[in-house]
């Protein structure tokens, strides 16, 4: 119904019967959420966000343009840091998947916490890149990626869900089983 909503909306402002204003209002609502509090979430979830490790190569961790964040790929961790590796298909489950997906999702907030200071200034998780190290004949990469994405919800609400691809890789660095990149929304420091 949402989706129908947004597409006659759009249609309509095309055609110039509906204000902008009425739609800017409507986002201002979503953002102006009193009950929004990502960095309260992750400690009722019992999530700890260590500094993220410095990127091994030329490259850097974020790029922020805009207002928006385009995050590089983070495999999973596991509270020691070390990394969680496997092949989906070949000994790892999808349960181990989705807890290493979960994982990945970890340590991207941890990035991100990073370069904003604060989750509280996420607008909206925008895109996800879900990467699962797997054999060429499984097919529940969605499955897997699902313990990034619910990770997203749980942490951030409705600003949570994203658009997504959950796709299989012959291989990942260094054999982890799970990689995510991802695009963020973000609004300016107060």
């Amino acid at each position: 119904m949402k989706t129908y909503l947004v597409v006659i909306t759009i249609l309509l402002s095309a055609c110039g019967q509906v204000k902008k204003e009425t739609v800017g209002k409507e986002t201002e609502k979503v953002i102006q959420d009193s009950n929004y509090n990502p960095e309260a979430r992750l400690q009722e979830l019992g999530i700890t966000l260590d500094a993220p490790s410095a990127p091994v190569a030329n490259y850097v961790n974020a790029v922020r343009t805009g207002n928006l964040i385009f995050l590089a790929g983070k495999g999973p961790r596991t509270a020691q840091g070390e990394l969680v590796t496997g092949k989906l298909g070949a000994g790892m489950t999808v349960e181990q998947g989705y807890k290493a997906a979960r994982l990945a999702g970890i340590t991207q907030l941890a990035v991100l916490k990073a370069e904003l200071g604060n989750l509280d200034r996420v607008k909206r998780i925008v895109k996800v890149l879900g990467m699962v190290n797997a054999t060429p004949d499984f097919a529940d990469q969605p499955e897997v990626v699902n313990g990034f994405s619910d990770l997203m919800v749980e942490v951030f609400g409705d600003r949570g869900k994203h658009a997504r691809a959950a796709v299989g890789m012959g291989s990942l660095p260094r054999n982890i089983a799970v990689e995510v990149e991802m695009i963020v929304e973000v609004t300016e420091a107060e």
